[in-house]
């Protein structure tokens, strides 16, 4: 049998597999098999025949013993278990010897290090009369046991896993995920279900932003009014930390801490006002943005405050690196500050970036001091600092390819801002290394890899599900995959499919719709909502922030816009068939096309009884209003496309005004549907040419 990679296995089917998934987005074939595996391995090798799964399935381990590879494989017979609903007979909770041939075997030879640069491959073979997985590490095994699981499918006799031989291993070694519960407080239940998410799609790295200026999260025993004074009484005790470290590197993903310094620091200043560079008192912000507050550089009792501080957390959190932030550092009060501008003209700093750049050369000797890595915010990338330090850049990749050129090591957050609201095929198409690198195959190798950024101003525990998921696990991709992996078409299809099976972790990405429609309506009854929300979507960017609208820590986030979802897949599986009738006037595109914008011009008259009876929906009337002249509009093009009649030229410019005006942002949403109904317009104006 032919060894290939993946990716040309795809492009042979894509014609064939395009045609007949795309036009119902989240189909899932029973019998997926490797075309539903997300994110994509190195080498795959299919071979005919299956695995069949009943009853009598057993798992067994061999090789090195691994409390992780036990529990990992516990794990999967369980969700096994749940997705087939058999009762399989091994009580694998308790103990994995299996009498017999236990059907599945898995072999690693050591215990990984949770560290860049440990080996994660793994080889997976599946026989009709058995598998094996086999490893270096243990890691190896976790991400083997997460693709065996995605390959399971089923036709009528039963539930079955495909012949195949995959060779896998991560493109990059730093693959994250950030979550910040400064600005709004995520409880462990949230943090939990989201480790098993990340560990479904291959991510090794749960960045945790614990400090902001709105909250400070951990627990301190060395400095106890950090977090009494500094959280609102919403904050980690160590235990908790302790247990989320512990829960996470069951599932081979690291935990590194995030303490931001010396700005977005106002809520350690709360506890300790003498480090501030200004007097206090100083109070939680409530609101958003870069705020004044900023650590002393010039007072050495503050580095004797984070040498006792990085103390206690180097030995609460074991990961190599600590993120020290060092972001937008606003300097209003070092410049205002005599005796901070008296410490620079005695040290000879001309610029606040040098006053910062000592500052963290400071904190960069405490970290080494206890066995760290410092990592910071691209700002932090200033002369002088030595090149053990990893430089995280979210302001442009510039400054990745920079330090590249100087010799430090990196990882990509721009472009990776999931909490912006952009498509999944951005994210996508955004890579730590992009083909046109100017790196050479050395400085390529600093670049570790990337992580997505969960930011907290707009997110609660019963949003931040859907603002992380699906689209994270199209991010993950990217940093696993091949490059050449990178057909936007079939990563949505196999999107879809994820999103489903991410449900079975506890996630509420997609279930806290409807909840969320429902309370606003006050009935159980919601179908015509959930209609204009599949067609809208959240204001994209920094947008949201930009309508009149104030947000703060206190602030519900409990709106109609909070219930849609990032991206609207309604609206994408529409632009393509939008696309394809205009490249080929397909009829039965057009039938399909027309079904769907009269389903959206009859939704209308149904939503006005939900903005009559409550208050919280009466700004989505104009967001509906909308949606119903855009999608007439649609049908008049749609007939003048069919007929093969021109329009008057009246008639496109006036549509041309009616679609910029729906375009407008309506209850912080955007119609998610005109640009594909402008398309149809721009198809008669051709025509008329």
């Amino acid at each position: 049998m032919k060894r290939f990679a993946l990716s040309e296995f795809y492009a042979v089917l894509m014609t064939i597999l395009l045609a007949v998934l795309l036009p119902i987005p989240g189909r899932a074939d029973s019998g997926r098999g490797v075309l539903g595996l997300m994110p994509v391995p190195e080498k795959v090798t299919v071979e005919p025949g299956k695995f069949k799964v009943d009853e009598n399935l057993g798992i067994a381990g061999q090789g090195s013993a691994s409390p992780r590879a036990f529990r990992s494989a516990a794990r999967f017979m369980s969700r096994l278990g749940s997705r087939t609903g058999l009762f399989l007979k091994q009580d694998f909770l308790a103990d994995q010897s299996f009498q017999g041939k236990p059907g599945i075997v898995y072999n690693c030879q050591s215990v990984g290090k949770l560290q860049p640069n440990e080996n994660e491959s793994y080889t997976l073979t599946v026989k009709p009369e058995g598998i094996s997985l086999t490893a270096e590490t243990d890691i190896g095994i976790v991400w083997g046991l997460e693709t065996l699981l995605q390959l399971l499918s089923s036709d009528e006799a039963g539930y079955y896993f495909p012949c195949v031989e995959i060779q896998d291993r991560p493109r990059f070694t730093w693959r994250g995920l950030l979550i910040d519960s400064g600005r709004h407080f995520e409880p462990v239940e949230v943090i939990k279900r989201n480790l098993d998410a990340m560990a479904a799609v291959k991510l090794n790295v749960f960045h945790w932003h614990l400090t902001e200026d709105q909250g400070f999260r951990v627990e301190s025993r060395t400095f106890p009014k950090l977090a009494l004074a500094g959280s609102d009484g919403l904050f980690y005790s160590q235990a908790q930390i302790r247990d989320v470290i512990e829960y996470a590197a069951d599932r081979a993903i690291r935990v590194m801490p995030e303490f931001d310094i010396p700005g977005h620091s106002t809520s350690w200043l709360v506890a300790y006002p003498e480090y501030a560079s200004a007097p206090g008192p100083y109070a939680l912000e409530r609101h958003f943005g870069v705020f004044g507050p900023a650590f002393n550089p010039a007072d050495e009792r503050v580095f004797a405050f984070f040498d006792k501080f990085f103390k206690e957390m180097a030995g609460l959190f074991p990961d190599p690196y600590i993120h020290i932030g060092g972001d937008e550092v606003n300097p209003d009060q070092w410049s205002a500050s005599r005796p901070i501008r008296a410490f620079m003209k005695k040290s000879s700093f001309a610029t606040n970036h040098e006053l910062q750049a000592y500052f963290n050369r400071r904190i960069l000797k405490i970290l080494t001091k206890y066995g760290k890595k410092m990592i910071g915010w691209d700002e932090i990338f200033q002369p002088g600092l030595p090149s053990n330090i990893v430089i995280h850049s979210w302001r442009g990749t510039q400054a990745l390819v920079e330090s590249a050129q100087k010799g430090y090591q990196g990882i990509l957050s721009n472009g990776y801002y999931i909490d912006l609201c952009q498509p999944a095929a951005d994210h996508y198409a955004n890579d730590p290394i992009p083909a046109d690198s100017p790196l050479t195959d050395d400085q390529k190798a600093l670049i570790l890899g990337g992580e997505a950024t969960m930011w907290g101003e707009m997110v609660t525990p019963e949003t931040i599900d859907s603002r992380i998921w699906p689209r994270t696990a199209a991010i993950a991709e990217r940093l696993w995959s091949p490059r050449s992996v990178n057909n936007v078409d079939d990563m949505y299809r196999r999107l879809a499919l994820v999103e489903v099976d991410l449900e079975e972790l506890g996630l509420t990405h997609i279930k806290n719709q409807g909840m969320m429609l429902r309370r606003l309506a006050g009935t159980p009854d919601i179908g015509p909502l959930v209609v204009l929300a599949g067609a809208a979507q959240p204001l994209k960017g920094y947008d949201r922030g930009n309508q009149g609208v104030t947000y703060s820590t206190l602030s519900p986030l409990t709106k109609f816009v909070d219930a849609c979802f990032p991206e609207s897949l309604v609206a994408r599986a529409f632009k393509v068939k939008v696309d394809r009738y205009v490249e080929t006037r397909d009829p039965a595109i057009a039938e399909e096309l027309r079904a769907a914008l009269v389903r959206w011009t009859d939704n209308h008259p149904l939503v006005l009884p939900y903005v009559a009876s409550s208050p919280a929906l009466r700004e989505v009337e104009a967001l509906s209003l909308g949606l119903e002249q855009v999608s007439r509009t649609g049908l008049e093009a749609l007939d003048f496309l069919t007929s093969g009649k021109t329009p008057e030229n009246n008639w496109t410019e006036g549509r041309k005004q009616l679609l910029a005006e729906a375009r407008k942002p309506k209850a912080q949403c955007e119609l998610a549907v005109a640009g594909a109904v402008e398309k149809l317009l721009e198809a008669c104006a051709a025509n008329g040419k």
